[in-house]
């Protein structure tokens, strides 16, 4: 006999196991802490599944992942898609050429860069971050991939703050979000 799979998660788990922490990184944040999501194995794999409905090994070649809580899920997601991972870092963090974007966020400005031969023109890919806030991180990290020569299929999160209104600069792209606030 074998053992019964355990039920599929549903975004509402997700959800509830999400910490709200105020006043963090800085006074009037609601930081949003996902790490009772990762220390819990079933909510962990059920978010990379979240994460990557609607795509099947073979449909993405390379999935990238924004430093740096978006990186956790998109390796994840690239073993599931049995695809290739690529870090999106912020400046000074990666090792070899890179080409680097500047973005505001919700509260400073910051640079991430990207290898330089990271991802071949014409690569289909899928681009993970934990959080949706005001969508800069996101759209610098897309404007990267396109410099490249690949080819968004989706951008994805785990969390989204909707009153941020960060889809606005994603309008170019399919955005799916698991968790919306």
């Amino acid at each position: 006999m074998t053992p019964s799979s355990p039920a599929p998660v549903v975004a509402s788990e997700i959800e509830r196991a999400i910490r709200n922490v105020p006043d963090f990184p800085q006074p009037g944040i609601q930081f949003k802490d996902i790490t009772p999501v990762l220390a819990d194995a079933r909510l962990f794999a059920g978010s990379i599944d979240l994460l990557t409905r609607g795509f099947q090994p073979g449909d993405v070649d390379m999935v990238v992942g924004i430093d740096a809580r978006g990186l956790i899920f998109a390796a994840g997601a690239a073993l599931k898609l049995n695809a290739g991972f690529v870090p999106v870092r912020k400046k000074g963090k990666l090792p070899y050429r890179t080409h680097e974007q500047n973005y505001a966020l919700e509260y400073g400005t910051n640079t991430i860069a990207i290898h330089v031969d990271a991802i071949q023109p014409g690569a289909r890919v899928l681009l993970i971050d934990d959080l949706l806030a005001t969508g800069g991180t996101a759209a610098a990290s897309a404007a990267l991939v396109k410099k490249l020569g690949g080819q968004i299929l989706a951008i994805t999160f785990l969390i989204e703050l909707s009153f941020l209104d960060g889809r606005q600069k994603l309008k170019d792209y399919p955005v799916h979000s698991v968790v919306v606030y």
